[in-house]
């Protein structure tokens, strides 16, 4: 039986809500259990429709995200989230081993990315590290270097659009024209 008190290391202010993603009922039961025995509150989702309602209406501070799912996959769904909240961490937990699909997972904002067998206390640590990540960069970098951050590019419309460097390589909309985009990789 999981209990709701607060957890005592740096990552209890950090992480204490996670949403799994997870269409496979036994790993989705193992994860759970494992996550309510070291304190953290956990919810379950097995689609993506369910992960979009859970993240809109109980923002959770982590998300774990299996690629294989059901009439959408964990890429997109991983889009939506940090579309919608990109200080949100997301670790992608698949069997899927392949270059490509770890280079596509960071393409779309993923913060991590581990292999199904995986080790337990791995998954514990990677939590722990992600969501430490997370919280440094979003606490610790100082204004300037926020303003240092950002790249400036025109849509093939003319608009001059300006992100944050984090997003280059990602799919926007144009406001002007409503044209997909990509940020450039490079200046």
């Amino acid at each position: 039986m999981a209990t709701h008190e607060p957890r005592l290391d740096m990552t209890s202010s950090i992480v204490n809500h996670i949403l799994v993603v997870e269409d496979d009922p036994d790993t989705a039961f193992f994860i759970k259990t494992l996550l309510e025995e070291h304190h953290y509150h956990v919810t379950l989702a097995k689609d993506g429709g369910q992960a979009h309602s859970s993240f809109s209406m109980h923002k959770p501070d982590f998300v774990i995200l299996d690629l294989i799912m059901p009439q959408e996959s964990g890429f997109e769904i991983c889009e939506h989230m940090k579309q919608r909240e990109g200080d949100v961490p997301i670790l992608i937990l698949t069997a899927i081993d392949l270059p490509e699909s770890r280079k596509l997972a960071a393409r779309v904002g993923a913060n991590g990315y581990l292999l199904k067998p995986f080790d337990p206390d791995e998954l514990l640590e990677l939590i722990r590290e992600i969501a430490d990540d997370a919280w440094e960069e979003g606490h610790l970098t100082d204004h300037r270097e926020q303003q240092e951050e950002r790249i400036q590019f025109s849509c093939g419309c003319g608009k001059k659009l300006k992100v944050r460097s984090k997003h280059r390589g990602r799919t926007m909309t144009c406001p002007a024209c409503n044209d997909a985009l990509i940020v450039p990789l490079h200046d």
